[in-house]
């Protein structure tokens, strides 16, 4: 007999957020169905986990992304419609005992325009310069760079004599 893995969901709009929460999972297999079927099945130490639910209405399969890390599996199924489901599962009543809601992603309908600034799904990180400042020293004057270089070596000066001074009272 297999064992359910926890999941945790949240929604928007257009998409629903499942996460199976099962560390270093193998032979992992999903198959989503356009009427919202979403069946998961992997192995754990050789203990078989399995999820077939219904979703609470249809779904875009070939628009649906799947992330498989190391902790979890994370699905973002498109919706067919962009409307809010009152619910993650068709049946109704109290929902099985390893689904969670995923707090983390969880934003309520009203909130969701506010927080449609802060969506990073579609963003790709590695084409942002995270480097250091923006400060590029070739673009100053010659008597930019002369005053910025005194200035410097004034500081260091006034640096030396103040801890001159501190190791001489030290001394005495």
């Amino acid at each position: 007999m297999s064992r359910h893995p926890s999941l945790k969901w949240a929604q928007r709009s257009n998409k629903i957020y499942l996460t199976v929460e099962l560390p270093d999972a193998k032979d992992v297999k999903l198959k989503l169905e356009p009427e919202g079927k979403f069946i998961f099945s992997a192995t754990k130490d050789g203990v078989p986990y399995e999820v077939d639910i219904e979703l609470f209405d249809k779904i875009n399969a070939e628009e649906s992304k799947v992330s498989i890390g190391l902790r979890h599996i994370v699905y973002v199924i498109k919706k067919d419609e962009n409307k809010w489901w009152s619910r993650l599962l068709k049946q109704e009543g109290k929902p099985p005992v390893f689904l969670k809601v995923d707090w983390d992603k969880w934003v309520d309908e009203d909130e969701e325009e506010e927080k449609a600034g802060m969506d990073f799904d579609d963003m790709d990180f590695s084409k942002l310069d995270m480097g250091g400042d923006d400060y590029d020293m070739d673009d100053d004057t010659k008597e930019e760079k002369e005053e910025f270089q005194a200035k410097e070596e004034e500081e260091i000066k006034k640096e030396e004599e103040s801890g001159a001074t501190t190791t001489e009272e030290a001394k005495a």
